[in-house]
């Protein structure tokens, strides 16, 4: 068993993401046409009737433009979003699928557990989400202004972070849009920049570091040793020393799995890959932190079908 993901679309032209288990399958946002989700959803090898829900983040068109439509050709589909939400967007056709939560509380759709968790974003009551199932975690954050605390907190032990890189200062800054318009981006209830996004990675990076270091202390190798030795009532030198290796594996095992993140929601106008890249390579190498050791970093791109991770 294993939890999956695969971006339909990400950018500010429309956003849809997919998010499943062997047994559940839910999408996040309807950002882009029913026609081009159905067939990405296809395309990723899934029949588009075994979805079983979709979570809406918040209210704008380039999250919401497909529900409707999408309520009326899968049969069954919840559609998942805190009353706030649902409020600016609801119609009477799609008011029987609504699956209401309370922001910052847990839900189960199937063997997958959403956690909600507040996000600061221009709309009624935007959220982000964090996925569990198999022991495995992803998380989601987009369409934020700033990185709040508890931002940080919910998605610090993703196995793959969906975070927003969605412009380059300086190029919004100098670009044509009106004065208006920049400021809200750059607002604290605008979107995230690739300099934030990179603040952001590293602090979690970086504590993560620190934790395994933490855990392969040989000072808290050999109490942990010691305690699953007592629980289980073992005496005998070969079962110890099967015990040492068994943890030894497991440490080893932590090092080795580095965080996936995914840049997502990348302004059109105002940023490309390559520069979100490297912004963000910079911001990490400056404390030694580097691609490939510590994380897998790519970016989602605006209208292709990304690949299927595995977790």
């Amino acid at each position: 068993m294993t939890l999956k993901f695969c971006s339909i679309s990400s950018g500010s032209s429309g956003n849809c993401y997919l998010i499943k288990t062997n047994t559940t399958a839910i999408l996040v946002d309807a950002g882009i046409s029913a026609r081009k989700i159905i067939d990405g959803i296809e395309a990723s090898g899934l029949d588009y009737q075994d979805i079983q829900a979709l979570l809406v983040t918040h209210e704008h068109i380039d999250h919401i433009k497909s529900v409707r439509t999408l309520v009326k050709k899968i049969k069954g589909l919840k559609v998942c979003s805190n009353r706030a939400t649902f409020d600016r967007f609801c119609e009477t056709s799609i008011a029987e699928a609504h699956f209401p939560f309370e922001t910052g509380e847990s839900f189960m759709i199937g063997d997958i557990t959403v956690k909600t968790f507040n996000i600061s974003h221009d709309a009624a009551e935007p959220v982000g989400f964090s996925f569990q199932a198999h022991g495995r975690c992803i998380s989601l954050v987009t369409d934020t202004g700033l990185v709040t605390d508890e931002i940080y907190q919910n998605v610090k032990n993703s196995d793959l972070l969906v975070v927003e890189a969605n412009h380059d200062i300086h190029t919004l800054q100098f670009c044509s849009y009106p004065y208006q318009t920049k400021r809200r981006i750059l607002g604290e209830k605008g979107h995230l920049s690739n300099e934030a996004a990179g603040e952001l990675i590293r602090d979690i990076l970086i504590e993560r570091k620190r934790q395994r270091e933490v855990v392969a202390d040989s000072d808290s190798l050999a109490e942990r040793q010691s305690e699953q030795v007592s629980k289980a009532q073992m005496n005998s030198e070969d079962t110890s020393e099967l015990l040492t290796d068994k943890i030894k594996d497991e440490i080893e095992n932590k090092i080795e799995n580095v965080p996936i993140v995914l840049l997502a929601h990348l302004s059109r106008e105002n940023n490309f890959p390559e520069m979100a890249i490297a912004t963000i390579k910079n911001i990490l190498e400056a404390e030694n932190l580097f691609e490939e050791k510590d994380l897998e970093l790519e970016v989602l791109q605006r209208d292709t079908l990304s690949k299927m991770y595995c977790l």
